[in-house]
């Protein structure tokens, strides 16, 4: 057995930390306006990195083997939560979608735990049968897919269904199959944009972002004129003018678009390269892992640490329609920061098995 990945761990905690910073810079306007109190955002984001952290060090000394066991319980917990958040009086209304749970101490986000319970258990499953899976493979993610959808969570679905064809693939799956995806997923998303028109608005948008200004392009709109102003080098930390009530959800899935303005495409730059070290290092561990549960389980939890990193930045820089996604250990959010930090401790305890 050896020591855990120290570059994995170390860029973690720095992104972590960094997050809880620009938190703080681009919340305490809002914070003081709306709650008489510039730390609101950022105490909670330090509460539930404290709660993270606890679940990183418990996973990083969780031999991961044990997961398998409870990777049917695990999963059958979060496919409840996920039913839960549907139910009125239950689940959270915001915005047109409904997607968390008030427990009365906290709010949940159910998605957020079936990305790391659908690795876990995909994993388990796949590391042992070998035959016959294709079909309940299919029908099973095609529920989750689906319970994910009602809410609507656009982005998270795909973020899900990322990872579960990764494993799918890293076990031996067919290459036959991902010929015959292609067409449906294609066809299911063309569907999906159809039948919601805020989704098909996104989607014209991102086609034309000088359209209606004060409607559908208006969040894209103050993303590019953030990037715009921060320049080279950015306008320096604490000095973004689009925090001021200026760029939605900035604090959430627009946080990046800040991070750009203060400090540039330089400091920007630098950000991603500490994802992409996270990716690296999370893929190594799975070319590492000293059996087929590890190789799963890592490629697993680094595709749905990846995939929501790609999907944020894309949307961000314009790359892809705009859709609603958390930066991971950046955006504010506690259901993603817990579920995220204690992805990273599986990790961490697969490496230190290889």
């Amino acid at each position: 057995m050896k020591r855990v990945d120290i570059s994995l761990l170390v860029t973690v905690v720095l992104l972590t930390i960094f997050g809880l910073f620009m938190i703080y810079d681009v919340s305490s306007y809002a914070a003081f306006r709306d709650f008489g109190d510039k730390y609101h955002y950022a105490r909670d984001q330090f509460f539930w990195a404290i709660l993270g952290f606890l679940g990183l060090f418990f996973f990083a000394n969780f031999n991961y083997h044990k997961l398998y066991n409870l990777s049917i319980p695990i999963l059958l917990a979060a496919i409840l939560l996920l039913v839960l958040v549907l139910i009125p009086g239950i689940g959270i209304k915001l915005l047109g979608a409904r997607r968390w749970i008030d427990t009365g101490i906290f709010v949940l986000q159910p998605a957020e735990f079936v990305k790391l319970a659908m690795a876990i258990y995909l994993s388990s499953w796949f590391s042992t049968k070998e035959k016959g899976r294709f079909l309940a493979f299919i029908l099973l993610l095609g529920f989750v897919f689906l319970l994910v959808m009602l809410q609507p969570d656009m982005g998270t679905a795909a973020v899900i269904l990322s990872e579960a064809l990764v494993i799918y693939f890293l076990s031996g799956g067919n290459i036959f199959y991902f010929g015959f995806l292609i067409p449906v997923l294609a066809a299911l998303g063309y569907v999906l944009v159809k039948v919601a028109p805020y989704r098909l608005q996104r989607l014209q948008t991102f086609f034309n972002a000088s359209g209606d200004v004060e409607a559908t392009s208006y969040h894209v709109r103050q993303i590019l004129i953030a990037f715009g102003s921060g320049g080279l080098f950015g306008v320096g930390l604490g000095n973004s003018l689009q925090k001021y009530a200026y760029l939605p959800e900035s604090t959430t899935d627009s946080i990046f678009a800040i991070i750009a303005e203060e400090l540039g495409f330089v400091g920007a730059s630098f950000l991603i390269l500490f994802f992409a070290v996270v990716a690296w290092r999370g893929f190594y561990i799975a070319i590492s892992a000293r059996d087929n549960l590890g190789k799963l389980m890592a490629g697993g939890i680094t595709t749905f640490l990846a995939v929501q990193t790609i999907i944020n930045l894309s949307a961000q820089t314009v790359l892809v329609p705009f859709t609603g996604i958390p930066l991971p250990f950046i955006s504010y959010g506690g259901s993603a920061l817990i579920v995220d930090l204690c992805a990273v401790g599986i990790l961490l305890n697969i490496s230190k098995q290889s």
